[in-house]
């Protein structure tokens, strides 16, 4: 029947001939061996799909974990608590109470942490994992940080598009990496064509992604802070080359959206004194802040390195303009994200290979620290940022190399720098109700060293263990940076 109806439709249809063609080769056997589809089909059968294997690192959500025996490090201002037990379910901490205390949940994994000091993960407020967006490379970065202890971080400013994969990667345990927290940037359209934000827009126009807007008197600053929160953005950082009046706006805005402002010290021509007055959750750089006290300041960003600050004015501790400044700072509980470690890190750049490393800076390290210094005496809460990565031979981040600089340049204590890297720190990427201290209820981010780091800061460099949302990453684990994981960046 099917053989003699493709001999009629011979003249009618050229697909016709073709199929009559092959039907004289078999005979008409094909389309006899197939039944009449004129009518509806059942759906062919599929095998069931597999659950997918959950992430490498991912946390288990009622195992329960007993580290008993630590010195528990209260950031928060208690004394240390010698013999003291951590019991965690999940990625909670379930309870800390003394290990002589202790009774022990059924099914409970015991951890022997005798000799231990326990502290809660460290944060660095403010690290760029994404602004030339190259996986590979950034969660090696992720690797370093997670095994050296650091739990979080906040991302100021890069492609929004690769920092969502990242952050949900970490989050769910796919890599081994801290928690990020990233911010969308606002800054004035004259500065749009800055080489790190056309690398962290590639394949848009300038101007048009959510993650990098240029501002000005006529954007619809509703509009654009919606789109920015849209990215997975926690914060918008207020950059560069904008009014008073501007980023006045742009933060009562982001506030109104229950998003965070994070701001350079500087705005340019804003200056430091009218960054506070926007009252920004945090802001970045102490030498911006040096510009408040000199005549002649650069009214672009663009244009810093042509307006080097002289540490001369600064040096007896005595200005009556910066200590104005430092106050209203406190007063404000405006967190200063101080970046020590990029100012020491430009010149060592310049030291090391003076005919490819980056122009002078507009100041320098020794005035960064002494600013940085005046903020502490002045009460000024202080996070713990770098802005730049620890060379390739560092097996620890540059979060440590942070920390050493605020105890032995700064003049912190111990204790005040490791509440800079914890309990600040959360508190600058608006998650001080998850981390920051070791509490029931939040997140088990703790870090175990071998050694008192209140005797000697260092001791942040002896890590025998990291703890991240309950799941635990042994220092002896770690693997080293490669040479194909950081070729060309560090």
């Amino acid at each position: 029947m099917q053989f003699q109806k493709a001999l009629t439709a011979w003249r009618c249809n050229a697909a016709a001939r073709l199929c009559c063609f092959f039907l004289l080769l078999t005979g008409g056997e094909a389309f006899a061996a197939q039944p009449d589809q004129t009518g509806p089909q059942p759906e062919p059968s599929r095998p069931p799909l597999a659950a997918p294997a959950a992430p490498r690192f991912a946390p288990t959500q009622d195992k329960v974990v007993v580290y008993s025996g630590c010195t528990v490090i209260d950031v928060s201002g208690r004394p240390p608590r010698p013999e003291m037990a951590i019991i965690t379910r999940g990625e909670r901490i379930d309870a800390i109470v003394p290990a002589s205390d202790l009774q022990l949940p059924a099914g409970a994994e015991i951890v022997d942490s005798r000799g231990k000091f326990a502290l809660p993960g460290l944060i660095n407020s403010h690290v760029h994992l994404a602004n030339h967006p190259d996986r590979r490379f950034a969660e090696a970065m992720m690797r370093r940080d997670l095994y050296g202890g650091v739990t979080a971080v906040r991302s100021m400013g890069d492609d929004a598009r690769a920092l969502a994969d990242l952050a949900r990667a970490s989050r769910v345990g796919e890599v081994a990496g801290p928690d990020i927290f990233y911010a969308a940037l606002f800054a004035g359209p004259d500065f749009l064509q800055d080489g790190r934000l056309v690398a962290s827009t590639q394949g848009m126009a300038p101007g048009t992604a959510a993650w990098v807007q240029g501002i000005d008197d006529k954007t619809d600053l509703r509009t654009a802070v919606t789109l920015a929160k849209g990215t997975g953005a926690v914060g918008i950082k207020i950059y560069a080359n904008l009014s008073p009046l501007l980023v006045r706006k742009i933060a009562t805005e982001a506030r109104r959206q229950r998003m965070q402002v994070w701001a350079h010290a500087m705005v340019f021509p804003t200056t430091p004194r009218e960054v506070v007055e926007a009252r920004p959750d945090s802001i970045s750089h102490t030498g911006y802040l040096g510009y408040e006290a000199v005549a002649k300041r650069p009214k672009r960003y663009q244009d810093r390195e042509a307006f080097p600050l002289d540490p001369a004015p600064f040096e007896r501790g005595d200005n009556k303009v910066m200590a104005a400044l430092f106050d209203a700072l406190r007063e404000e509980g405006i967190i200063l994200d101080a970046t020590n470690y990029v100012f020491e890190t430009i010149e060592r750049m310049r030291a090391e290979t003076p005919d490819n490393a980056p122009p002078p800076p507009y100041c320098s390290s020794y005035l960064a620290e002494l600013l940085t210094a005046e903020a502490y005496k002045h009460g000024v809460l202080i996070s713990a940022g770098t802005d730049s990565f620890a060379p390739a031979d560092d097996p620890f981040s540059a979060l440590h190399s942070e920390l050493e600089i605020l105890v032995r340049k700064v003049g912190m204590t111990p204790l005040d720098a490791l509440r800079s890297a914890t309990v600040i720190s959360a508190m600058s990427a608006g998650q001080q109700k998850e981390m920051g201290t070791l509490e029931p209820g939040k997140l088990a981010n703790i870090l175990f060293l071998n050694s008192d780091p209140l005797s000697d800061i260092s001791a942040i460099r002896d890590v025998e263990l990291t703890v991240k949302r309950g799941v635990r990453f042994p220092r002896k684990d770690y693997q080293p940076l490669t040479r194909s994981e950081i070729e060309g960046r560090l």
